[in-house]
């Protein structure tokens, strides 16, 4: 497919910068996530749309025997190497299409996906294939971005990008953009419950990003998706210059002008039994 060619090609484009500034900062949120699936040691660990293990990274940490795919190698390499440097034996990543899962059924004790399945232009097919996989009595862990107005740093981020460019619209949310189309956890309870899933418990949690610089903030938020980066595309360097340095002052007033700024983010946990 050339929309798949075309995704693993933009995924592919963000792998270093999404691995160096990304993964870290959603470690926290997986570890909750996680325990909210009800992870013990020797679970068999499915994560799909792994990025650079930021879900399955924790899994292994914790005793569980992890497969982890994406469609980019790039972000596969870059799991591997994290993999390595933490001696993890136990994380096996491999190159995957979400929407079409190389196993067989009654697989994994856990299948999961933190901000990767809610990217997928088939939602329900690749719900699907994470409730395929999924043994029987075993659970099924989606974690997803929540509704827009809740999600700090994207309203920091426009309104920094505003000043410097007053036209700029942002996203479009109407129809949501795919980031957003299981913001609301209704919508992603109603889903979970669609696949067949029984016992469905939908939470809201904050995730809490750090910033030291609106350098360092633009460069997570462009390298977290490749709508983040789309936004800004058209921007000339000054323009991202003068966002980059209105993201400062906004990040400088949150923290006081000490330390780091925190910025709170609504997130949805979805879990759900086979």
């Amino acid at each position: 497919m050339v929309e798949q060619a075309e995704i693993r090609t933009a995924w592919t484009e963000l792998a270093p910068k999404y691995d160096e500034f990304v993964t870290p900062s959603n470690v926290a949120i997986a570890e909750r996530a996680l325990q909210r699936a009800g992870l013990r040691p020797e679970m068999r660990v499915l994560d799909v749309a792994a990025g650079s293990g930021a879900l399955s990274l924790p899994a292994a940490r914790a005793g569980a025997a992890v497969v982890a795919t994406d469609i980019s190698p790039a972000m596969v390499d870059r799991l591997e190497a994290r993999a390595r440097k933490e001696g993890l034996a136990d994380l096996e990543a491999r190159v995957m299409d979400g929407h079409d899962l190389e196993f067989e059924d009654d697989t994994f004790d856990i299948a999961g996906s933190q901000f990767g399945v809610m990217l997928f232009t088939d939602l329900k097919q690749g719900l699907s294939e994470l409730v395929r996989v999924t043994r029987p009595g075993g659970r099924v862990l989606l974690v997803t971005m929540g509704s827009p107005p809740e999600v700090e740093f994207l309203g920091f981020f426009i309104g920094a990008v505003r000043s410097a460019v007053p036209g700029f619209t942002g996203l479009s949310m109407d129809p949501p953009p795919l980031p957003f189309q299981v913001s609301d956890p209704e919508t992603l309870r109603a889903e979970l419950v669609d696949v067949g899933l029984t016992d469905v418990h939908v939470e809201t949690a904050n995730h809490r990003l750090e910033f030291e610089s609106g350098t360092q903030m633009w460069d997570w938020v462009t390298a977290s998706n490749p709508i983040g980066a789309e936004m800004v595309a058209d921007l000339t360097e000054e323009q991202k210059t003068t966002a980059q340095r209105a993201l400062d002052d906004r990040l400088h007033e949150r923290s006081g002008g000490s330390g780091p700024a925190v910025l709170n983010n609504v997130v949805n946990i979805g879990v759900g039994t086979k």
